[in-house]
C-alpha cells in the first residue's frame, strides 16, 4: 500500500466529530500534508481512481469484455475490431473510436493476442459455392427416395 493510502486508512479510524492534525499524520507517513488533506476531504483523487473515471468501460465491464473476446475466440469466431467497438459502444451508451479499441487491446494485451488466419486453401475454396451445396442436397435427396430410406435409419456419422 502507498503512503498516502496508509495515511487515509489512519485518519478514517477517527470519529467524525475529532480533528485530527493532517500536519502529524502527514509527517508520520511522510506525506504531503495538502494532499493528504484533500484527498480526506475528497476534494483530489488517486491518480489510478481519476484515469479510471476516463475510461469508457468501468474495469468490471472491461473484464466482461475480455471474457466474451476469448469466448468468441474459443468457439473461432474471433471478433473483428468493428465488433469490439459496436459491443463497448452498446454497453457504455456512447460512441467509442477505432483508438479507443487500440488502446483497450493493448491494456488487455497478456490476456488477448492478435494474429492473422490462415488463408483457405484453393482447393477448399473451389469447392465452397452454393451451386455444389445445391448439387450435393439434390443428390443426397435422389438416393434417399431411390433406396426409400426412413428418417428412423438416417445418421449423422459424427455422432459416437
Amino acid at each position: 500500500m502507498a503512503p498516502i493510502d496508509d495515511a487515509l486508512a489512519f485518519l478514517n479510524t477517527f470519529e467524525p466529530g475529532e480533528h485530527p492534525s493532517y500536519s502529524e499524520i502527514a509527517r508520520k507517513y511522510g506525506v504531503e500534508r495538502r494532499t493528504l488533506a484533500r484527498r480526506h476531504q475528497g476534494k483530489n483523487k488517486s491518480r489510478e481512481a481519476a484515469t479510471e473515471d476516463q475510461y469508457r468501460l468501468s474495469p468490471q465491464q472491461e473484464k466482461s469484455l475480455v471474457k466474451y473476446i476469448q469466448l468468441l475466440t474459443e468457439r473461432r469466431l474471433p471478433p473483428t475490431r468493428s465488433t469490439i467497438k459496436n459491443y463497448a459502444s452498446c454497453v457504455s451508451e456512447s460512441d467509442v473510436s477505432e483508438t479507443w479499441v487500440t488502446r483497450f487491446l493493448n491494456r488487455h494485451r497478456e490476456e488477448l493476442k492478435s494474429i492473422w488466419t490462415s488463408a483457405m486453401d484453393r482447393c477448399r475454396h473451389r469447392a465452397d459455392s452454393v451451386y455444389k451445396y445445391e448439387l450435393y442436397f439434390e443428390l443426397l435427396m435422389e438416393k434417399i427416395h431411390e433406396y426409400s430410406i426412413e428418417p428412423d435409419n438416417m445418421y449423422n456419422m459424427d455422432v459416437k
